[in-house]
């Protein structure tokens, strides 16, 4: 246990380009469990360097009291390089908490777990006694080994208390709030509307009836010019108001981003799909390199089927899915029925569809010639790239997020009949992962993923599971 809290005073950090936060000051009581959250590039990574003293703050300072020992694994492990991710994590995690620390600091840690190694990390966070920090976009761990949360945004850190379901329930009511407060500024901005109509309506009635007045030699009523006048300036000040509070009620909002939604339109549509086709059938396959690494595959996936080759790793699922795919390394045999290779989609953690020196534009006007600029166009906005700079932007000046939403907008704009997903989720935000979901929710298609992310496949309609054993048989 560490007896005092770790304090934050006034903490900022920037780089050249950009603000990632300032001005934060907080406690790290002995036993919290905090999570670190935020899009990629916002300073994740550096602060929990920050806090061990490994980089210094931009401005402000971190007080660690003498009795804190910090254990501490990073995204990327150097070490251990002839082993898997999992196994790296292991030996990394082992070694951190050899030294027996209070403070365990752990960045990305699910990254490149297969679900075995998944469960018996969340299992190691729920018993650790001590203080956890822990960079993470991984709901199941947001869900059940965390009470407090970071958000790194705009510039700032929020700090929430609560798990993930909490925060985002908690940013949910937060937004009706703010929703329905400006449907009522639009309300009111609509009656002080109408009041000014009314009045310019009595004013000019008034008028005339002084006109009249004269007319027939009585006196006139003066009063009602200075009357409309007046009702004008209140109005004016009024709709001054209303709309700074409007844009102060946008501003809010906005900090309380849910991700936006983006909904695809896809170039194959549903209708031309024949669901009952099978559109992969692989009876007694073997597959592997100079020795079969799989043997005993019977496989089979309809025009519509959604299914996820599961497996520990080093089990044969990249293999597989290199078969399915027809590469030439990969030596086959048995009954292999697949697709034409121009009607799968593929699909990655590093977005090898994509080719870095062509614009984002390029890359959807190569795919898709006969579309005049303007359909091109369309069909970036849908997928969030919609100012100049985002659209003529090179592929590899692009974050991972944006680089997925490209991906995703070329399968869009020529949709395979079947899409291949390879631990797709891997290093993704909270905000891309909702992207991705809503759009393999739309995606017509049939589906065959490689992931240990059990809530992703759920969210993403997956229903069946074939399982690949260590060993040479398929299940």
């Amino acid at each position: 246990m560490m007896h005092h809290p770790i304090s934050f005073t006034q903490l900022g950090l920037n780089f050249p380009q950009k603000i990632c936060f300032s001005g934060f000051s907080s406690q790290v009581q002995s036993g919290m469990r905090i999570a670190l959250m935020g899009r990629n590039g916002c300073g994740k990574s550096t602060l929990l360097q920050m806090i061990q003293g490994l980089k210094n703050p931009s401005e402000g300072q971190i007080h660690v009291p003498k009795d804190v020992t910090f254990g501490y694994v990073p995204q990327v492990i150097e070490d251990f390089v002839n082993l898997s991710g999992g196994q790296r994590l292991n030996e990394a995690l082992t070694l951190a908490l050899a030294s027996n620390p209070n403070v365990l600091l752990l960045d990305e840690p699910t990254n490149h777990l297969d679900l075995r190694n998944r469960r018996s990390l969340m299992r190691l966070l729920q018993k650790f006694s001590g203080t956890l920090i822990v960079v993470s976009h991984d709901v199941e761990l947001l869900r059940t080994c965390i009470d407090t949360l970071w958000h790194i945004d705009h510039g700032k850190i929020s700090v929430f208390s609560g798990n993930y379901d909490d925060y985002m329930q908690e940013i949910r009511s937060q937004r009706n709030a703010l929703e329905q407060e400006l449907k009522s500024l639009e309300g009111e901005k609509k009656q002080s509307h109408l009041d000014l109509m009314k009045e310019q309506t009595r004013a000019k009635n008034s008028r005339s009836k002084g006109e009249k007045h004269i007319n027939q030699r009585k006196w006139p009523t003066i009063v009602s010019g200075a009357k409309a006048r007046r009702s004008e300036e209140t109005s004016g000040r009024k709709r001054k108001q209303i709309s700074a509070k409007k844009h102060d009620l946008i501003e809010k909002l906005s900090d309380l981003r849910l991700p936006e939604i983006i909904t695809p339109k896809f170039s194959l549509r549903s209708e031309e799909l024949n669901f009952s086709k099978i559109l992969v059938s692989i009876r007694d396959g073997s597959c592997g390199y100079d020795v079969p690494l799989l043997e005993g595959i019977f496989l089979t996936l309809n025009a519509c089927g959604r299914m996820a080759i599961t497996g520990d790793n080093g089990s044969g699922k990249s293999t597989l899915v290199k078969a399915i795919l027809n590469e030439a390394t990969v030596i086959k045999s048995g009954d292999w029925i697949m697709p034409k290779l121009e009607d799968i989609g593929y699909l990655d953690q590093h977005y090898e569809t994509l080719t870095p020196d062509r614009t984002v534009f390029e890359e959807i006007q190569t795919l898709i010639p006969h579309w005049s600029q303007e359909e091109i166009r369309r069909h970036l906005n849908t997928f969030l790239f919609r100012k100049n700079e985002e659209v003529l932007a090179r592929v590899f000046t692009l974050s991972g997020g944006e680089k997925v939403r490209l991906s995703l907008a070329q399968i869009a704009a020529k949709t395979p009949k079947l899409l291949i997903l390879d631990e797709i989720t891997n290093n993704l935000d909270l905000e891309t992962r909702v992207h991705v979901i809503q759009v393999l929710s739309h995606y017509p298609g049939a589906l065959i993923a490689i992931s240990h992310d059990e809530d992703f496949l759920k969210e993403i309609g997956v229903k069946d599971f074939y399982e690949l054993k260590s060993g040479k048989e398929a299940r």
